[in-house]
């Protein structure tokens, strides 16, 4: 490709361009300041290429959404949740000995070290189950030595363990803030299963997974595994630059998950629902609040910061919602809630022409519920799906070979230089 061409004080300079492999375009800035002495100011990075990655191509005009060239409807409607793990990390969907030897291991790995366990008991039963998840996979470093090594066979050692126990430590923060004994899991269930039957066994009774949530769960964790280069994923890049431990990484990705405005948005939208539902299910009220500029409410689950159209995951949740509502039999008045917003913001030319869809946030909560998770569980159940694309960057990112420590630019627009004034003269 040609290089791109900037004037800069009536000088032009010429900066190299990348073409990805769907087409898409990038300008090399990385020499601009010592061409220049100038720099790039783009608040929120939505127009910053961070770095070159093959693992997830986003469309957002289009509403596509592709892991390793996989339609995202495809993956939902084929492949399980190990599959889609295994493809992420490693570049290709796994064949038959491949896909056994990687679920293997994931049982093998899945139990935490007894004194892990012991550190829960340091949590106070209100303690958010964000909060336990961040912390407990942080401690994991200090029981995976191998998490510190940059070998291949560490590095993927540490991966298979973050994949293994993550799902544990989740199911425990939730047992522990029900003040429910742990259950572990079983050698003879599979990644899904395992979770529902860590969550959700009585210890005094055999516990049967419903297919039906099992199926579910395995397709909002799909839905979830990567996004791009999202606030998470960015950070947990941002932080493995520096060469911290993979768990340590990963954690810092976890801590940036909790925002509502990331991955604690699933449960703003029930929150958002339920306060509609107290309101006598005014739905139409909400959406002339949402449209008021004098207004501070906000309409959770609506619009994306990539998508200018609607969200492919949207599309394939809501028609799980309803399936999982259908065979449960049950009648969720926040299910009509949502249907009627969505009916009418597909139609209103306010939420249209700002590109306002429904996300991946506005059902997912929804099936969460039915299947008997609270809502302050939303968040961690993100995390569990994530996982998978947050270790696919750290490993693309450390694999290369050519990463570097991240460190951005700023204009600064302080004080000039000043002199000190002793305490008594000021």
């Amino acid at each position: 490709m040609k290089n791109a061409k900037l004037n800069v004080n009536d000088e032009i300079i010429e900066l190299p361009t990348f073409k990805g492999s769907e087409d898409e375009v990038g300008i090399d800035i990385t020499s601009l300041r010592s061409k220049t002495n100038h720099i790039t100011i783009d608040p929120g990075y939505a127009n910053t290429g961070s770095c070159l990655s093959s693992i997830t191509f986003i469309d957002g005009e289009k509403g596509i959404l592709r892991y390793r060239g996989y339609s995202i409807e495809e993956l939902a409607e084929k492949a399980t949740f190990t599959e889609v793990c295994y493809l992420l990390v490693y570049g290709e969907l796994p064949n038959i000995k491949e896909r056994d030897k990687f679920s293997k291991s994931l049982r093998k790995h899945a139990n935490l070290h007894e004194d892990m366990k012991r550190f829960y008991d340091g949590f106070p039963l209100s303690a958010h189950p964000m909060a336990i998840l961040s912390s407990m996979v942080t401690a994991m470093s200090a029981f995976t030595p191998e998490s510190n090594s940059w070998e291949d066979d560490d590095m993927d050692h540490s991966m298979i363990k973050a994949l293994a126990k993550v799902k544990t430590i989740a199911a425990f923060s939730y047992r522990k803030s029900q003040g429910l004994p742990f259950i572990y899991p079983r050698t003879d269930l599979n990644y899904v299963e395992n979770f529902l039957h860590m969550m959700f066994s009585d210890s005094q009774e055999d516990y049967h997974v419903n297919p039906v949530f099992a199926e579910a769960l395995n397709l909002l964790l799909i839905l979830h595994a990567d996004h791009e280069q999202n606030c998470s994923t960015s950070t947990v890049r941002m932080a493995g630059s520096s060469q911290a431990n993979l768990f340590a990484t990963i954690s810092a990705g976890i801590a940036a998950l909790w925002g509502p405005l990331h991955g604690g948005a699933n449960q703003a939208v029930i929150e958002m629902l339920d306060t509609i539902k107290k309101d006598n299910c005014d739905y139409k009220k909400y959406v002339n609040m949402a449209k008021d500029k004098n207004s501070d409410f906000k309409l959770y689950g609506f619009g994306h910061r990539v998508y200018k159209n609607y969200d492919p995951r949207a599309k394939v949740i809501a028609k799980a919602a309803d399936r999982v509502l259908n065979e449960l039999k049950l009648d969720d008045p926040l299910l009509e809630i949502a249907r009627n917003l969505e009916s009418v913001a597909l139609k209103d030319d306010y939420f249209k022409e700002r590109n306002l869809y429904p996300n991946v946030d506005f059902y997912s909560g929804i099936i969460y519920k039915a299947m008997g998770i609270p809502t302050n569980m939303f968040t961690v159940m993100f995390a569990l799906g994530r996982l998978p694309g947050w270790l696919a960057h750290w490993h693309e990112m450390v694999a290369s070979g050519t990463s570097r420590i991240n460190r951005p630019r700023q204009i600064y627009t302080g004080s000039k230089i000043r002199n000190f004034i002793p305490v008594e003269q000021r």
